[in-house]
């Protein structure tokens, strides 16, 4: 929808001298047209709008406001929410488009308690007010990534402060000793021992001789590891996303959330069910696409996977989709008979729109450990995986995989499933993956420098 600018006008306003409040949302009639009830509602908007002015502007701030004394999805609470759409300044036909989306959805969950969609809500406004990033919105998300790597932190962090704590210095003890913790940490053995080389190097560059300033250097270092690499990010339309991964690792519910973030952002999404060696893998895609609102392509169980990718980028293209996400087989007899048809896959997809596919994603189950490290090696081989999503990072997650995965196969981590909400798929930040594993500053490193 793209109502930024108008937030930053409407927040923009707010001391400029002989400009009322209720200007930006007022639609009064004379006087004598006005009923009792409307001088109520006006009255009322009036006050809101006050409110809504004088706190600091959140979107969870401003929901607060909105949804107070609004238990259930009554004519109140559409009122209040198109209300706040309009105090944004947002346009009338977006507004209306958004509204219709959001009910539609609403009755396809079933829902009615605002209770039960109150962050979905915040994520879709979120979205389209491109405010993604707004800071009690990514405090809410780290205290989620801080719970589904609880079990790798709490080894890692009390491992950490007890290392810290028994060395005066850097010596070769502490190094044989931080190796192992990283072991026991699920980042396994070879990762283990290019991340503390990696780490000697700097302390030696920094000429760091405090055990106490580790944690910022590994801080510093997990950063570099996740950063995403530089690359033509524009594609020709439309841009085709090909779904990998073994059975069992969320990606049917992973294709559903990337569609539907893509839904919000007011494309038009077309989902392919290619694994057709599952039925049930296919009538679960179809629901899925049902309930996120978008156009799904499937055939009958056991038709060739590539031919149902070649029928589907047919209807994009005649039909000008924006993206298309192709769901494909996580198992079949043999390893090389999946490479094989994942092969053929690309290639039919590649004929029928030179450059596709733009994405190849590999989604893995963060608490399988290292058996998530050797298929991603092994579809990156195979493959020609260029992206990874981490799906059950709300559980038993062993965290130092993604380190693992980051560092051996070079392959950038762009999201991370945090639940099972349509909102729990969220984009991958690595500064904060690093805190929520191992704590500190990451800064720590100079202010130990500056007190030798």
């Amino acid at each position: 929808m793209g109502f930024f600018s108008a937030v930053k006008k409407f927040f923009g306003a707010k001391d400029e001298a002989d400009a009322p409040a209720q200007d930006a949302v007022s639609t009064q009639q004379p006087e004598a047209q006005v009923s009792v009830a409307q001088h109520a509602d006006d009255n009322e908007n009036d006050a809101l709008l006050v409110r809504l002015r004088s706190v600091e502007p959140r979107l969870s701030n401003w929901l607060e406001i909105i949804l107070e004394d609004v238990p259930v999805t009554n004519d109140l609470f559409w009122n209040r929410l198109r209300f706040l759409l309009s105090a944004l300044q947002a346009p009338q036909d977006e507004t209306d488009v958004f509204l219709k989306a959001f009910q539609d959805w609403l009755e396809r969950m079933e829902y009615s308690h605002v209770d039960e969609f109150r962050s979905e809500l915040q994520y879709r406004l979120a979205l389209a007010l491109d405010l993604e990033d707004e800071e009690d919105e990514r405090n809410r998300l780290m205290l989620k990534l801080r719970d589904g790597l609880a079990r790798t932190r709490e080894q890692l962090s009390r491992g950490l402060d007890n290392l810290f704590s028994s060395h005066g210095q850097l010596d070769q003890h502490f190094w044989d000793e931080l190796e192992e913790l990283f072991i026991m940490a699920d980042l396994g053995y070879e990762t283990s021992i290019k991340m503390v080389e990696r780490l000697r190097e700097r302390a030696a560059k920094e000429k760091i001789t405090d055990p106490q300033a580790a944690r910022g250097l590994l801080r510093l270092e997990l950063e570099e590891i996740f950063r995403l690499p530089p690359g033509i990010r524009a594609v020709n339309k439309p841009e085709v996303v090909l779904m990998i991964g073994v059975n069992g690792v969320g990606k049917t519910t992973t294709i559903a959330k990337l569609a539907y973030r893509e839904k919000l952002l007011g494309k038009k999404v077309l989902i392919a069910a290619a694994d057709t060696f599952r039925a049930a893998a296919v009538e679960q895609l179809g629901v899925w696409a049902d309930r996120v609102g978008a156009r799904f392509h499937a055939r009958e169980p056991g038709a060739d996977p590539a031919s149902v990718a070649w029928e589907a980028m047919d209807i994009a293209l005649r039909e000008n989709f924006d993206i298309v996400f192709i769901d494909t087989a996580g198992r079949l007899q043999t390893k090389v008979n999946l490479m094989e048809e994942l092969s053929k896959i690309r290639q039919v997809i590649g004929k029928k729109h030179p450059g596709a596919p733009h994405r190849n994603i590999l989604v893995l189950d963060a608490t399988t450990g290292q058996n998530a490290l050797s298929q991603a090696k092994l579809f990156k081989d195979a493959a020609g995986v260029n992206e990874l999503i981490l799906t059950k990072l709300d559980g038993t997650a062993k965290g130092g995989v993604a380190i693992a995965v980051a560092m051996q196969e070079k392959l950038p981590i762009t999201f991370v499933g945090l639940g099972e909400k349509m909102e729990d798929l969220r984009p991958f930040n690595g500064d904060d993956f690093a805190r929520a594993l191992v704590g500190g500053d990451k800064n720590e490193y100079g202010a130990a420098k500056e007190s030798k």
